[in-house]
């Protein structure tokens, strides 16, 4: 297929330059911020904190961009065919609702209860919503899952994710 042929003839819709947009506007902002944060003096040639947010967002600036051009210049994403799902249902919004919940609770729980236990939380309560039965089981592999991760962060990279006033004298837990 030509890259400058358009896949799919017709009137612009609204949703693929409004993705493309908020991409870029998202890499700009990624940019922007990135230059506000501090850095302590290195030597010379070492990487700082500044490096990976400028990097993922001149990544979305590069690629909201070019979407951006080729949406405007008439190129259309293939409609999704609908394999295995049925595209006469509608959004299940309770679930939606629901998962917003959950995703805002562990938001809050980080600072109260820790991020291993409020990551826990999160896994738990998005598997349950999601139809995950029995419970306890999603809790068990929510807990493993969320220690792991702790660990992988504490242990690899140094990086201490805030454990909680229940685990605070837990020393593995510390980066």
């Amino acid at each position: 297929m030509n890259p400058t042929t358009p896949t799919q003839p017709g009137r612009l819709s609204f949703g693929e330059p409004a993705m493309a947009g908020g991409i870029l506007a998202l890499g700009v902002f990624a940019l922007v911020r990135a230059g506000s944060i501090a850095e302590p003096v290195t030597a010379a040639g070492a990487i700082g904190p500044r490096t990976m947010p400028y990097f993922v967002g001149g990544l979305l600036v590069v690629t909201g961009g070019i979407t951006l051009a080729r949406v405007l210049r008439g190129e259309r994403g293939e409609a999704e065919g609908g394999e295995d799902v049925d595209l006469s249902g509608g959004t299940d919004w309770l679930t939606a609702v629901l998962l917003a919940v959950a995703v805002l609770g562990h938001a809050l729980l980080i600072g109260v209860i820790g991020w291993p236990l409020a990551g826990a939380a999160l896994f738990t309560a998005g598997a349950v919503i999601l139809g995950a039965r029995p419970w306890w089981r999603a809790l068990v592999v929510g807990l493993i899952m969320a220690f792991a991760i702790q660990l992988v962060f504490a242990g690899g990279l140094g990086v201490s994710l805030p454990p909680g006033p229940l685990l605070e004298g837990v020393a593995f837990l510390h980066g």
